[in-house]
């Protein structure tokens, strides 16, 4: 999820609410500019598909974020900010640009969404109340399926992503409000039960992400702008975790990752509305951003699907003007690891 400054975070957490700074494989209109930069880098110019929210009166702001599609290729999005009543997840007909309604409460504050691969309902991270919540895929029978501390410290779970057998990795942004690097990868079990600390002393960590072979874990850390690596045993357990991609973001910070079925890494970009995209041996391939007409009043691009075995990214842009959704060609088809978290 993108973090809110934050002097936001403290607002939020003030009113209950934060503790934290298409479904088609063709193109719908996004453009790429064939002239690369002097790196070689391309720029690949998103098309917006629809406004979803505007600002919330009572929250102030509107942050849209954790978008996936379903099995019927409806895609779903979190609005972090919504006030108890107003629509917390909301379900999107890229085609039609039309949306409704998907779950509300009156307690969560969600960041991500992904379908889990075990029992393929819909999983939530809470970020203000350390819940991992989960849904039935029509947005029915709401569960909390974890709760309370690991390790003696509770959570702060922002993003989220599913092994094949359907065990949950988490990037847990214990520290952010205070600044402190306390955050952690956490592993819970498919059964809810076994939570693991995977590594710790993390710089507020947001996106997390499988790689293309399910061998290990990419994940971003907000405040240092970088990415890591955590190499896995095949049994869920970390073998070794290095620093694989400084991003040269300027104002900008890491916000989600997605990696599509040639093992590209999509880095969202908080602070600007934009994705810088990296080849898994790190090399800055591209800069997909909302042209520069319409990117006033657009502050972050949080996150990305890419329709599932086509090559359509959808990706959620945010900022005082609202929250929207636009489009553009990925470099390669969509996965499981570019579909929600």
């Amino acid at each position: 999820m993108r973090r809110l400054p934050i002097c936001s975070l403290a607002g939020l957490t003030a009113i209950g609410l934060l503790a934290l700074t298409g479904c088609g494989t063709k193109t719908v209109g996004s453009a790429v500019d064939t002239a690369a930069d002097a790196g070689g880098e391309r720029t690949i110019r998103a098309q917006q598909v629809m406004q979803l929210t505007t600002v919330h009166t009572k929250t102030g702001m509107t942050l849209l974020e954790g978008p996936v599609f379903d099995e019927a290729g409806r895609l779903l999005v979190v609005d972090v900010t919504a006030p108890a009543g107003e629509p917390k997840v909301l379900r999107v007909d890229v085609r039609r640009k039309t949306s409704r309604e998907f779950h509300t409460d009156d307690r969560g504050t969600y960041t991500s969404a992904q379908f889990s691969p075990h029992d393929g309902r819909v999983y939530l991270t809470d970020f203000s109340h350390g819940d991992i919540v989960s849904l039935a895929p029509d947005g029915s029978d709401p569960r909390t399926f974890f709760s309370g501390e690991v390790d003696g410290a509770p959570m702060n779970p922002d993003d989220l992503a599913f092994d094949q057998e359907g065990n949950l990795y988490i990037s847990d942004s214990r520290g952010m409000s205070e600044g402190a690097a306390k955050g952690r990868v956490v592993r819970i079990d498919r059964e809810g039960k076994d939570a693991t600390v995977l590594a710790d002393g993390l710089a507020a960590p947001n996106g997390i992400s499988f790689d293309a072979d399910y061998q290990g874990l990419w994940f971003s850390e907000l405040t240092q702008n970088r990415i890591s690596y955590l190499l896995l045993d095949g049994k869920g357990r970390a073998v070794s975790r290095h620093i694989a991609i400084r991003v040269d973001g300027g104002i900008a910070q890491t916000d989600s990752i997605a990696v599509d079925a040639r093992g590209n890494l999509y880095q969202a970009l908080h602070g600007r509305p934009a994705m810088a995209v990296y080849s898994k041996n790190g090399e800055r391939l591209a800069t997909v951003e909302v042209p520069a007409r319409a990117a006033e009043g657009l502050t972050s691009a949080t996150n990305v699907a890419i329709t599932p075995g086509g090559t359509q990214a959808y990706m959620t842009v945010s900022g005082p003007a609202g929250g929207y959704l636009y489009t553009f060609d990925a470099l390669a088809k969509g996965i499981r690891q570019s579909n929600g978290g």
